[in-house]
This record gives C-alpha cells, sequence and structure tokens, in this order.
C-alpha cells in the first residue's frame, strides 16, 4: 500500500511539473493576450466549456451503464457514472492510462458486480471504443487527407505512426476473440522468454493471468455479438463520446471569439483526433507535457501562431483532464470511505453475533 502511495504521489509530481513547464512555454510570449482573450468568454460560455469533460465522463458512464445491465438490471446510471471518474483518475495518475481498468474493477467489485463479469464489461467497453476511434478517426482524416498532409508537415508521420499504434491494438485485440489458442500459445512463448530473463518473476502466475483474461475477452466477444441492439446502442453511445471529445477545441475557439466558421469544424475534430494519435509517444502520467505541446503545434495551422492556440489549449487542457482528475478523486476517497464503513459495520456485527 505504501509503495503505491509513493508511486502515485511521484506521478502526481511528474504531472504537475510538466504542467508547469507546458504552461510556462505557452505564456511566456504571450501571457497578457492569452489573459485577455480568456478573460473575455461570457461566464455561460465558460461553465460550459468547464464542465465539458464532466459530461464526456457522464457519457462514459451510461456506456458501462448499458454493458453492465446485461448482468444485473438494477444498476444505475449514478454507479456506472462513478466509476468512469474513478477510471479517468487513474487512468490519468498512471502511465500510459495503464491503472484505469484495474480501479473500474475494484469499483464493481464493491458494486456488487463479480471480478469476472466486471472485466469482460471492461473488455466490451475497450474493444467497442477503441474500435469507433479508429473508425472516427479514418472517417475525419479521408475526408481532406491531402490537406491534412499538406498543413500539418513533419507531424504527419507521427500521426501515423500513433495511428498505425492503435490500429495494432485493434488488431491484437480481434486477434485474440477469433484465435485465442493463438494467443494463449503466443503468450506462453512470450512469457517463457521473459521468465529467462528474469524480467517475470512468478511466470506460472503470469500465464495463469493472461490465460484467465484472454478467456473472459473471448467469452464476452461471443456473448455479445448476438445482441445486436445492445451493440448498435453502444456503438452509438461512443460515438456521441467521440463527438463530444473532438467538439471541444471547436467550441472553445467560437466562444473566445476568434474568426472561425463552421466550415471549419471538421478540420478541427480532425486535428483533436491527431491529437488522440500522437498520444501513443507520451506513457508518462496523462500524457503530460506531450499532449499540450501537440495540440499547440498542430492548432497553430488553423488559428494561426500566437495566443490563440496557447487560449485554447489551456481551457480545452483543463476541462478534458484536470476538473475530471480532481472530481474523479473526490468520487474515489467518498466511495473508499463509504465502503470501509460498510466493511467494518459488517465485522461489528459478525463479532458481536458470534460474541
Amino acid at each position: 500500500m505504501k509503495q503505491s502511495m509513493r508511486s502515485y504521489i511521484l506521478n502526481f509530481i511528474i504531472i504537475l511539473g510538466f504542467t508547469a513547464a507546458v504552461l510556462w512555454f505557452a505564456l511566456k510570449d504571450n501571457f497578457h493576450s492569452i489573459m485577455e482573450l480568456i478573460g473575455n468568454i461570457p461566464f455561460l460560455w465558460l461553465i460550459v466549456i468547464l464542465g465539458w469533460g464532466i459530461v464526456y465522463a457522464g457519457v462514459i458512464g451510461l456506456i458501462l451503464t448499458v454493458l453492465t445491465r446485461r448482468y444485473h438490471k438494477q444498476y444505475t446510471f449514478l454507479q456506472g457514472f462513478q466509476n468512469a471518474l474513478v477510471g479517468y483518475f487513474f487512468s490519468g495518475i498512471t502511465p500510459s492510462a495503464t491503472g484505469g481498468q484495474f480501479a473500474q474493477a475494484y469499483i464493481f467489485k464493491k458494486q456488487g458486480i463479480k471480478l469476472t463479469e466486471g472485466a469482460s464489461i471492461l473488455w466490451a467497453d475497450f474493444i467497442i471504443y477503441q474500435t469507433v476511434m479508429m473508425v472516427y478517426v479514418t472517417v475525419l482524416f479521408l475526408m481532406r487527407s491531402a490537406y491534412y498532409m499538406e498543413i500539418v508537415g513533419t507531424w504527419f508521420w507521427a500521426i501515423i505512426v500513433g495511428y498505425l499504434v492503435n490500429v495494432g491494438v485493434i488488431a491484437l485485440l480481434w486477434t485474440m476473440a477469433l484465435f485465442p489458442k493463438l494467443y494463449v500459445w503466443l503468450s506462453q512463448r512470450m512469457v517463457s522468454l521473459l521468465a529467462k530473463l528474469h524480467l517475470v518473476k512468478d511466470k506460472e502466475k503470469t500465464l495463469s493471468s493472461w490465460k484467465l483474461q484472454v478467456e473472459g475477452f473471448t467469452n464476452e466477444i461471443k456473448q455479445i455479438r448476438h445482441e445486436h441492439r445492445l451493440i448498435v446502442k453502444a456503438v452509438l453511445l461512443n460515438v456521441l463520446r467521440m463527438t463530444i471529445q473532438l467538439t471541444l477545441p471547436f467550441v472553445i475557439a467560437r466562444s473566445l471569439g476568434l474568426p472561425l466558421g463552421w466550415d471549419k469544424l471538421i478540420d478541427s475534430m480532425a486535428l483533436a483526433s491527431f491529437v488522440l494519435m500522437v498520444n501513443a509517444f507520451f506513457p508518462v502520467p496523462g500524457a503530460s507535457g506531450g499532449t499540450e505541446f501537440a495540440f499547440t503545434q498542430l492548432y497553430i495551422f488553423l488559428v494561426g501562431p500566437g495566443a490563440a492556440a496557447s487560449s485554447i489549449m489551456i481551457l480545452w487542457r483543463f476541462s478534458t483532464y484536470h476538473i475530471v482528475l480532481i472530481a474523479g478523486a473526490f468520487v474515489f476517497l467518498y466511495l473508499k470511505h463509504r465502503y470501509d464503513n460498510e466493511k467494518y459495520k459488517k465485522q461489528a456485527i459478525i463479532e458481536e453475533v458470534t460474541s
């Protein structure tokens, strides 16, 4: 527990350090112009922008609710929303967002969902989201591919490599789903090699864990593929999820009073999707530093150099990362306190009955 706490504290320090560095670079040349732009946003629009990330997390919560009700009809949206916020928090403070699903599995268990069911739900959510995201990004890029290749310059190759990494993830997931025995066989060879290199301590435990995960994932795919209405609903909600995620920079630009017409909406969404692809190169917690830098550099092609791109980035990042991260932290602390109290009460009742 102490080791985990030290790790989280270190990750927070890394996040703060990278964020401070990026803000310094963003503000150092255009501080007064950026503050003036942000200060002139109508108050109502500022509330909408700052709440945008919470709405996005709410859609994730709704998706989790829809998927979970396959197992438990009484599962509520509030439970799904809480789970989404906790997942967002742990994804945001762990390298490459590796801690999110483990935290969500923990919350599912505390909400009365079996670990196997929770793992299946998270697998289904991940593969549907990842598939929808890649289709969405592909469509955006193909709409004006020649134009984007021209304006982003050398960033194009980073975007392509990030895109291929995400395609590789999708290919791996579907390989696991369609050929689970092959994947288990490959995993055994890989774990054996890592064990010989002393990179894996407990070979049998690791193999057992891999096999259990693959079986759970495969079973979920087999079950869900026959539930067409559920798949359509989950896909549509993920399209909404992506739309909310990618339209925020355009909304911010309009609220700042920048001369960005509606004809630039698709271009703005495409650039936001390219930032998602480039994030594959930033394994630090929350992709801090790299995300902000990539966003600013890409949006310069749309709104020009100077204060505009930095102003959009600051509001976008604060809304989609920092506010949701803080909300997720408070929700996790509240839930942990509540679950601990319930545990102590049960123990007290058992002790009273047995005494």
